[in-house]
């Protein structure tokens, strides 16, 4: 039996990465507020975003651990996966757009320009001791890559944003999707731009002490 692998995100682009990887993840997102982190450096901002939505879902799923996966808090714990992205241009960060009115706005500024699209990721044991709920272990990374995107015209923009799709993505693109024709090329791990860096999970799984393929499905 693969060990228990829980994702703390709702995205359903980062789940179906862990799944092509063969990881079946259980999903138990948390409902964390990103406006309390006020950080400016990205690196910072997503780790530390990354850490409290990864905390508020392990608390939770504690605290109805009825519904956790089988094995999850035994004494040989499932593991725990938090992400969090944003978009860094000229100093500037951008997470999801508010509105379309934002998405808009926000591509006019994008269009043309070089963006480094930053991903935290934080890996975590299952609590062990239901008297001290601290995960068995955590591991903190980040990865960042490079997004050259084009020079598409206010009409290709409006039609973009009228698609919904850049409306739920951190950067207001999505490289999986349509707005893979709006981006050029990038420099570094792609994966890490649909918002998981899968080579990156394979050394933090080995920094736990885990193989990759401990979770594969049989």
């Amino acid at each position: 039996m693969p060990i228990p692998f829980v994702l703390a995100s709702a995205s359903p682009a980062r789940r179906r990465l862990l799944q092509l990887a063969g990881i079946d993840p259980f999903v138990y997102p948390s409902a964390f507020d990103e406006d309390q982190i006020q950080l400016t450096d990205p690196a910072e901002l997503v780790q530390e975003l990354a850490r409290q939505k990864l905390n508020a879902s392990l608390q939770k799923l504690w605290l109805n651990r009825g519904s956790a996966p089988g094995g999850f808090f035994s004494d040989q714990p499932g593991v725990m996966l938090g992400c969090d992205s944003v978009l860094a241009i000229g100093g500037e960060i951008h997470g999801k757009p508010d509105s379309p009115e934002e998405a808009i706005a926000r591509w006019k500024q994008m269009r043309g320009q070089v963006g480094e699209l930053f991903t935290g990721h934080v890996l975590a044991g299952a609590y062990r001791n239901p008297d001290h709920l601290q995960p068995s272990f955590q591991v903190v990374k980040y990865q960042v890559t490079k997004v050259y995107f084009a020079n598409p015209s206010d009409a290709e923009i409006t039609a973009y944003v009228e698609t919904g799709e850049p409306l739920n993505c951190a950067g207001c693109f999505a490289i999986e999707g349509k707005g893979s024709v709006f981006v050029e090329k990038i420099e570094g791990c792609h994966t890490n731009v649909i918002g998981l860096c899968m080579p990156l999970l394979r050394t933090m799984l080995q920094e736990a002490g885990y193989s990759i393929t401990d979770f594969w499905k049989a």
